[in-house]
């Protein structure tokens, strides 16, 4: 199925192909044929010994009808498919494996439909905070649609793997390398949903060339070895600040709740001043980066 339209200039024409099944043969069958073609010069031999003029006939017809079936045969393997063509015009694409016939006159273009792995060079980009980062994917995948792997792009391979290169800067630029302080999507801590936004831009950009994505992983990510130790520090830096504010959340949750109790069972009335001490010595047992040591008051409460 081909659609032609012009594009803006209004003077040159794109055609766009799309992959369907070419009319060819199963090849064993046509082999029986050339076996015969190969026996009945025998029967022609014989006749020409005999005198029979029809004899060179028969050997003459054999040897074109050999020439003519030995030429249409070739050979496809497993994962293996052969685009068919007349004189330039696409006329389908056969996947079927094993020993193939197609007329002599049609030619064949052979083309791999396994699966591709491969791992991208480590990109340096700047993150969504302007930072320079080194990102690295992974990427599965496949030719789906052999008629325009071959004849809309160039070089299917070459054309996947730039692809692969520019949509792995459009994502390391899109998003954060990390974030304390604020809650969204960052490159290190959702690296899941990061590779699935990764694969989908990377399937429309493949689809031009009949490709199709499997999978995409990121496999290597880090800052930038100009600026690795300083950010590592920053990251350090916001780590401890991020687990303090937890703890303090936490300390302020249980002084309270330690003090609701205490007045709600009327285990001791306190007043303010006396609250006041009681929290202060909570919040430095709970908050300290120690073990505390208790301090046994033997004498008056007051």
């Amino acid at each position: 199925m081909q659609d032609t339209g012009l594009g803006n200039g209004g003077g040159a024409a794109m055609v766009a192909s799309s992959e369907r099944s070419a009319s060819t043969f199963n090849g064993y069958v046509f082999l029986l044929l050339l076996l015969a073609t190969i026996a009945l010069p025998v029967a022609g031999f014989g006749m020409v010994a005999e005198g029979d003029p029809q004899g060179v006939a028969v050997i003459i017809g054999c040897g074109l009808a050999f020439i003519f079936i030995i030429s249409g045969f070739y050979m496809l393997n497993p994962n293996e498919a052969a685009a068919i063509q007349l004189f330039g015009s696409y006329k389908g694409t056969d996947r079927n494996t094993g020993l193939r016939w197609r007329w002599p006159w049609l030619s064949r273009k052979k083309i791999s439909v396994r699966v591709h792995n491969v791992t991208s060079e480590k990109v340096k980009v700047n993150d969504l905070r302007g930072n320079p980062i080194e990102i690295a994917t992974n990427v599965v995948w496949r030719v789906a649609d052999t008629s325009k792997a071959l004849f809309d792009v160039e070089n299917y391979q070459e054309f996947v793997d730039i692809q692969i290169e520019s949509a792995v800067r459009v994502i390391g630029a899109r998003y954060p390398y990390d974030d304390f302080n604020v809650d969204e999507v960052t490159l290190r801590g959702d690296a899941e949903e990061v590779s699935h936004e990764l694969e989908v831009q990377l399937q429309e950009r493949v689809a031009a060339a009949g490709v199709q994505i499997d999978e995409c992983r990121l496999t290597h990510l880090a800052y930038a070895p100009e600026i690795a130790q300083s950010m590592l520090r920053r990251q350090q830096a916001e780590a401890v600040i991020a687990a303090r504010s937890r703890l303090v959340e936490g300390a302020v949750t249980m002084v309270e709740h330690a003090l609701t109790m205490l007045s709600e069972k009327n285990v001791v009335e306190l007043d303010d001043e006396r609250k006041a001490a009681m929290v202060s010595n909570l919040m430095v047992v709970l908050c300290s980066e120690r073990d505390t040591q208790p301090v046994v008051n033997a004498g008056s409460l007051y």
